[in-house]
């Protein structure tokens, strides 16, 4: 099972370096189901492994101009911020037994797995729909909807904080729509912005957690081995094309868990 938990580890990076998003919503399906780890723990690593695949991966679109950094300053405070309070606070107030219906008891592994189920759902909806085509590159002055984009920003942390995913497929419609970014700067500014709120939760944790560093490392160095992968594929082959058969797995990788965690519990 490790040896496949490590597999699908570079498919994480392979499909963040193919699709610019989308690899990090695996991230917790592989360390609970292949590496056997407390749901709780797996979203805290998820954020290590998240961060800095996406750190990694952000390299690339900073070498070609395609950061922004004042967007990513405006989006990634109240994202960072809702982050460590949630990873601070939230998460550590929800009670090991949160609630039953019957004779079964919703633990607060089993609710956030079912959280991240519904967001893997949400995450394929925006992966499968084909996207209308808008005139790909926006030209003229870029204008910040604050209101909303600090509204997004927050709601946006606080889910990566309790399920540990980056969840660039909120952020990257947020970036196109309300700060005009042209798709490809909206995928390196993500990638910037997920690696600094997600490095950050993971950094905030309180202090009882123990972490095996060397495991994180591990599941990491995989990771961004896949990320390189990716992008070298991406060279030959087009990933928006791959994005709705991705989306399709994601979609019946969510059904599976709410199936796993509530009917064969």
């Amino acid at each position: 099972m490790e040896i496949i938990g490590f597999l699908a580890s570079i498919l994480i990076g392979v499909a963040l370096g193919l699709i610019g998003g989308g690899g990090s919503i695996l991230t917790v399906p592989v360390l609970v189901y292949l590496f056997s780890i407390d749901a709780v723990l797996a979203t805290a690593y998820s954020l290590f492994v998240v961060g800095l695949t996406s750190a990694v991966g952000s390299v690339t679109y900073f070498k070609k101009g395609l950061v922004n950094i004042k967007t990513a300053i405006v989006f990634g405070i109240p994202s960072i911020i809702a982050v460590f309070a949630t990873r601070a606070f939230i998460v550590p107030a929800i009670p090991q037994d949160v609630f039953s219906i019957g004779d079964f008891m919703v633990t607060k592994s089993i609710l956030m797995m079912l959280l991240f189920a519904v967001l893997m759902i949400a995450a394929s909806y925006s992966m499968i729909k084909k996207d209308k085509k808008k005139s790909e590159e926006m030209v003229g002055e870029q204008k910040f909807n604050y209101p909303l984009i600090l509204v997004e920003g927050a709601v946006v942390g606080v889910l990566t904080g309790l399920v540990g995913a980056g969840g660039g497929f909120l952020i990257i419609p947020a970036l196109v729509v309300l700060s005009k970014l042209p798709m490809k700067e909206a995928v390196g500014t993500s990638l910037v912005i997920i690696a600094a709120k997600s490095l950050i939760g993971f950094f905030g944790e309180g202090g009882e957690t123990v972490i095996d560093w060397l495991f994180l490392i591990k599941v990491s160095a995989f990771a961004i081995v896949g990320i390189f992968i990716g992008a070298a594929l991406s060279k030959k082959i087009d990933g928006a094309k791959l994005k709705p058969a991705f989306g399709w797995f994601v979609l019946i990788m969510g059904i599976y868990i709410i199936i796993k965690e509530t009917i064969l519990k």
